[in-house]
């Protein structure tokens, strides 16, 4: 069969969230999507709440990823616990709480695999080596195909590790940014890719904040909390199409929505 997975980008602040829920059903019956992952790191601004994680749930989504966020609410802790459908980065040290990759039921008794990393560079330092953790996890994986959100600043970590997991992988999409990338492709051994997914929230921003706290901060202005910009919001991401027969990509291309 030809399975539909729609990767959503990061979710930020309670607007971003607001819009999710009311656009996601509706995008997944104009897709005819089967799969949905969104990362919901953002959702709190910075972290995501036990609650807010109900609600992308609840909205639609099979599976959540997060980032270097994961622990900007703390809350969250006892949920990665306890909810099998959200992930943290893998590549995070082992006795931190939660999962890095999962198998989740997909349509037709499909299984797929989800692996959620975090880059390095320009990022947590004390994270793993994300390029081995992906080595290990894949040895291990059983499911029919594999997914992976890469959540990392760098373009130049995140097409590495795409072509690094290339025919080993179904999809591999980028998150962090919050600025979708065009270079939305299939590689030669079959992987879909793009390299940042965007985000999901306030469009006329910066990142999803109010420019104005941005433009402060590099201005070398006292530090302030960063506050969600207000206005219309949009929704980005991506929509693979693979063939679970083969485990190849046939088909990636962007979604970008917006009031």
């Amino acid at each position: 069969m030809l399975l539909n997975l729609f990767a959503v980008g990061d979710v930020v602040a309670e607007s971003g969230l607001d819009y999710l829920c009311r656009h996601l059903r509706s995008l997944k019956k104009l897709y005819d999507v089967h799969f949905t992952v969104v990362n919901g790191e953002n959702a709190a601004n910075l972290g995501l709440t036990p609650k807010q994680a109900e609600a992308i749930l609840d909205a639609g989504a099979d599976v959540i990823t997060l980032g270097n966020h994961t622990w900007g609410k703390v809350q969250i802790t006892g949920f990665l616990d306890d909810s099998p459908y959200i992930l943290r980065p893998a590549n995070f040290a082992p006795q931190v709480p939660g999962r890095g990759w999962g198998v989740f039921d997909g349509p037709q008794g499909l299984r797929i695999g989800v692996l959620n990393l975090i880059g390095r560079t320009e990022m947590d330092p004390n994270a793993d080596n994300p390029f081995t953790a992906a080595d290990r996890i894949l040895k291990e994986l059983d499911a029919d195909l594999a997914v992976v959100d890469f959540h990392a600043e760098a373009t130049s970590e995140k097409l590495a590790m795409a072509w690094y997991l290339d025919g080993r992988v179904s999809a591999h999409w980028g998150t962090h940014t919050h600025v979708p990338t065009a270079d939305a492709q299939i590689l030669p051994q079959g992987t879909g890719h793009v390299t940042d997914l965007g985000m999901t929230g306030p469009v006329n921003s910066v990142l999803g904040i109010k420019p104005e706290l941005s433009i402060n901060r590099f201005l070398g202005g006292l530090p302030r909390r960063y506050e969600a910009a207000p206005g219309p919001c949009k929704l980005n991401g991506a929509l693979f199409t693979i063939d679970t027969q083969t485990k190849k990509c046939v088909g990636v291309r962007r979604v970008d929505i917006a009031d």
